[in-house]
C-alpha cells in the first residue's frame, strides 16, 4: 500500500515541476502587474490622482456635448479627435469627469461646472491591466491564457496538497 502511495506522490511530483514552470512566466507578469494596480490610486506615476471640481450639484453640470468639445479642444495638440474618445466618467461627487482616450493612455479630468481643465495626463494604468489580463495581445488570447492560469493554478494547488500530505501517509501506512 505504501508503494502505491509512493508512485502517486512521486507522478505528482513530476506534474506539479513541469506544470509550475509552465506557468511561472503568466505566474509571474499576472503577479508583478497586479501589484502595479494595486498601487495605481497612490501612485501618480501609475495614474494620475483624482482632482475636485467647484461644484457637486449635478443640476450645474454643463450638458455632455459641451464637456466633450472642451475636452477634445485640450488634446487636439495631441492628434487626438473626439473618435479617440473611449469613454468619458463622471465622478458628480467630486464634481468632475474624467475622458479616457483609446490612443496613447491619455487621461484628462475636466470641471463638469466650468469647464476648466484640471489636468491632462498619461494614464498608465490601462495599458498595465491589458498587460496583467493579457488583453494586450487580443481577447482570445486574454480568454485562453487566463483559464489556463486558472486551472493551472487550481491543479498546483491539489498537487501541492498532495505532495504535502502524501508522505505523511506513508510515515502513517509504514508503521502501522
Amino acid at each position: 500500500k505504501t508503494r502505491k502511495v509512493a508512485k502517486s506522490v512521486r507522478s505528482y511530483r513530476s506534474l506539479h515541476k513541469y506544470l509550475g514552470l509552465g506557468l511561472a512566466v503568466l505566474v509571474l507578469v499576472s503577479s508583478l502587474t497586479g501589484i502595479l494596480l494595486a498601487w495605481k490610486k497612490q501612485s501618480t506615476l501609475i495614474q494620475p490622482r483624482t482632482l475636485k471640481g467647484v461644484n457637486t450639484n449635478p443640476a450645474d453640470f454643463a450638458p455632455v456635448e459641451d464637456v466633450v468639445k472642451r475636452v477634445v479642444l485640450a488634446v487636439d495638440t495631441l492628434g487626438l479627435t473626439e473618435k479617440n474618445l473611449e469613454r468619458l466618467e463622471y465622478r458628480a461627487t467630486k464634481g468632475i469627469a474624467k475622458a479616457i482616450f483609446d490612443t496613447g493612455n491619455w487621461e484628462v479630468q475636466i470641471d463638469v461646472t466650468s469647464l476648466d481643465v484640471l489636468s491632462v495626463a498619461k494614464r498608465h494604468s490601462d495599458w498595465i491591466e491589458q498587460i496583467h489580463d493579457g488583453s494586450i495581445i487580443s481577447e482570445g488570447f486574454k480568454l485562453t491564457s487566463m483559464n489556463i492560469l486558472g486551472l493551472g493554478l487550481l491543479i498546483l494547488l491539489g498537487s501541492g496538497i498532495w505532495l504535502w500530505y502524501g508522505p505523511k501517509k506513508i510515515k502513517r501506512l509504514k508503521q502501522e
